[in-house]
């Protein structure tokens, strides 16, 4: 992963860790592990509330009604990818 993609997805695991008050450290956060459910153990409010800290922070909108969601909210790395692609920000 590049240097960019990389400081982006430490930033991204930053703003999920503090938006959600996790109990661990963004750098535990592993890349490839799930956010929903089993992995991180985000539950769909947590996903909304990650959603919209990141619409604020990356200056674009994630949608509840996008069919891409699923992907999407895979994984942080996925997350950053989609973050990558988007960001107005």
């Amino acid at each position: 992963m590049p240097d960019t993609n990389q400081e982006l997805q430490n930033e991204v695991a930053e703003l999920v860790a503090s938006a959600l008050n996790l109990d661990i450290s963004p750098d535990e956060i592993e890349p490839d592990a799930p956010l929903y459910g089993e992995g991180l153990g985000l539950d769909s409010i947590d996903i909304l509330e990650v959603a919209l800290v990141v619409s604020k922070r990356f200056g674009f909108q994630l949608r509840s009604d996008d069919a891409d969601n699923t992907r999407i909210f895979s994984s942080l790395a996925s997350l950053t990818q989609h973050i990558a692609a988007n960001r107005t920000k």
